[in-house]
């Protein structure tokens, strides 16, 4: 006989089994995903001894009939795809054939199911793997699928199980992860017999999201390039975290894992997030099915996309615009406009919707939960009367707090309403949508032009009175966001003014430094900066921006070096951003500076349309808000 032998079907299972069930989790995301793309509307979820004991997922979803829950248990049996065209336009979850007769080759499982076509049900059991135990039972129509006993025939395997609450935990975040993208679909999450996670359908996706992160201030920000669509719910910056762990993304409605694509968002915020440092939220993209390959990971958690490069920068950009837009005023600051005296007001308000099934889910879809109140991704509002709108563009975003919605929702909402970029722009252009609910204070002024200065306090906040609650600026923090967004605008148009040294300020460096100075050299002057080695353990700063002029030149250069150095794996634009942000921070008001009327009115008035103006280039707020209901009810006032 040969050397090469066919491997028994129980031993293939086990080997599939490595790659597929690595934990409790594991099981509970597959058979979650079979549930949703079975068309289930409520799914339960239970464990027991964090997934040791018990998994278990039932579902309301279509069932199968006696043949095909025996045929499910093998390997390479499904009903998702038939072809190798398929492949090419996976619109399920699941797809391989594998996870069920991997799962039941290391622990007990059984599979109750019926179809609407059966009076009966059918249980199906296996032991590790073996022959099936059919049995008939009663159900409604729907699937329960218990697994007990994991790894019990392979103990080693559970030597690499975290804790009972850690693995518990992981799979919550398994039916978190689901919930978010499915708010036509209820939840219902059990740890050792009692509640853990509950949601109920939902009517918006936003609604969803805002549920299951329990945060009310995220950003709620849309967009779209070419083919490619995003909506997102973003945190402020202040809110960012160390890692990627609090970011879910989701590519036509499939849970990823992808540091590039978190990268993207990340750079979208520019200088204001931190190396390191993410976002909280949740972003969605929808793209063609043929420009994503699923079929790349055992676990289906990674995905490549056929221009990846491509993806990620459009990502990028067209998130930009958006977040600059979105955390520009303070959280808790004013939401709407005046209409100008004497306009004409709207009788009634419109609706923004959407087209149907634009954000449908590629598994069917419940006719019930389409459109219920005719508004399904919760757009619904006041929309300014057309003669009360102003045309906007990227400068002018500063005055305005934007909710930003769908392309396709401006064509089917009342016209004039809403401003966008045409639709036959070039492929690269990001267009975005925005939709202004607007209320400034003062017609024809900005946000911060509106407010009325107070006065100084401790020499480092700017006291403002507003019409709706008193708003504190961090000095520092609002003149570092103007000197910031000068220095990067002369930038762009090759303007930045330099002051030459009458006398070089010589410093001495580290061989590391020297070859950032080295770097620097060639773009500084376009910076306003003449920097750059002096000698094998030194670097000569020459000249600084005019408007830095009073900055120590030494602490400059250093700081600069810095964050050069730290910022080397930024793309070298970015890298420049985080060089300006430095800049800013020596060459502006500095807590402990005196402030005169006149100089606070003037930095009010500059952080009007400015991209993130409600935040410094680091990330920290420029303004807090104290209403003036929270301010009467702290002294006691009825």
């Amino acid at each position: 006989m040969g050397r090469i032998r066919r491997l028994p079907s129980d031993l293939a299972n086990q080997i599939a089994a490595g790659e597929v069930v690595e934990r409790p989790a594991s099981i509970a995301k597959e058979l979650l995903e079979n549930a949703l793309d079975a068309g289930a509307l409520r799914i339960n979820v239970a464990i027991e001894l964090g997934g040791l004991g018990l998994v278990e997922v039932a579902d309301d979803g279509l069932g199968m009939d006696p043949d095909d829950a025996l045929l499910a248990l093998e390997r390479h049996a499904t009903s998702k795809i038939q072809h190798v065209d398929d492949l090419a336009r996976i619109g399920t979850f699941g797809f391989r054939g594998e996870a069920l007769p991997s799962i039941a080759s290391v622990s007990k499982l059984t599979l109750l199911t019926r179809d609407n076509a059966h009076d009966a049900a059918t249980s199906v059991t296996l032991n590790g793997g073996g022959e099936p135990l059919v049995e008939p039972a009663s159900r409604a129509v729907g699937t329960t699928v218990s697994v007990r006993a994991l790894f019990w025939n392979v103990p080693a395997r559970r030597k690499f199980l975290k804790s009972v609450s850690a693995e518990s935990a992981a799979v919550g975040e398994v039916v978190l992860v689901a919930a978010l993208a499915r708010p036509d679909v209820a939840f219902h999450f059990l740890r050792d017999g009692k509640t853990a996670r509950k949601h109920v359908q939902v009517a918006s996706l936003g609604e969803r999201v805002r549920d299951v992160l329990a945060d009310d201030t995220l950003a709620q920000l849309e967009g779209a390039s070419g083919a490619m669509r995003f909506r997102a719910w973003l945190s402020a910056p202040e809110r960012a975290r160390s890692g990627a762990t609090g970011l879910f993304c989701f590519v036509n409605g499939r849970p990823v894992r992808d540091r590039h694509f978190t990268r993207a968002i990340q750079q979208a915020y520019g200088s204001v997030l931190e190396p390191g440092r993410y976002p909280t939220g949740a972003f969605f993209l929808d793209l063609p099915p043929e420009q994503v390959d699923v079929n790349v990971h055992p676990q289906k958690a990674e995905v490549r996309f056929a221009d990846g490069r491509a993806i990620y920068d459009a990502v990028s950009r067209a998130l930009h615009l958006p977040l600059a837009g979105a955390f520009n005023l303070p959280v808790g600051g004013p939401l709407f406009r005046r209409p100008a005296p004497g306009a004409p007001r709207s009788e009634s308000p419109s609706t923004l919707s959407a087209p149907k099934d634009a954000w449908a889910f590629d598994a069917p879809r419940p006719a019930t939960f389409a459109e219920p109140h005719g508004d399904p991704w919760g757009l619904s509002g006041p929309v300014p009367h057309p003669s009360n709108m102003e045309t906007l563009d990227a400068a002018e975003l500063g005055r305005l707090r934007p909710t930003l919605v769908s392309e396709e929702a401006a064509v089917e909402s009342a016209p004039g309403t809403i401003r966008t970029i045409p639709p036959d722009a070039p492929l690269e252009t990001p267009r975005v949508v925005i939709a202004v609910h607007g209320d400034l204070f003062d017609e024809g002024k900005g946000f911060y032009a509106s407010l009325r200065y107070v006065g100084q306090v401790r020499r480092m906040f700017l006291l403002c009175e507003g019409p709706d609650g008193l708003y504190v600026l961090d000095q520092h923090a609002a003149a570092e966001r103007v000197t910031f967004d000068r220095l990067r605008k002369a930038y762009g148009s090759g303007a930045v003014a330099m002051q030459p040294l009458l006398i070089p300020c010589i410093v001495q460096a580290s061989p590391a430094e020297v070859a950032a100075a080295e770097v620097i050299e060639a773009e500084g002057s376009r910076m306003g900066l003449e920097l750059g080695p002096h000698g094998p353990h030194a670097v000569a700063v020459r000249g600084v921006p005019a408007m830095l002029r009073n900055t120590n030149p030494e602490v400059l250069a250093r700081d600069l070096l810095a964050e050069w150095m730290l910022e080397a794996q930024r793309p070298f634009a970015d890298r420049i951003d985080m060089v300006f942000a430095t800049m800013a921070c020596h060459g502006s008001l500095r807590g402990g500076d005196a402030v005169t009327d006149g100089e606070a009115r003037a930095l009010l008035d500059s952080l009007d349309g400015i991209a993130f103006g409600g935040h410094c280039p680091h990330g920290r707020p420029v303004v807090t808000r104290l209403s003036f209901s929270e301010l009467e009810r702290r002294v006691g006032r009825p």
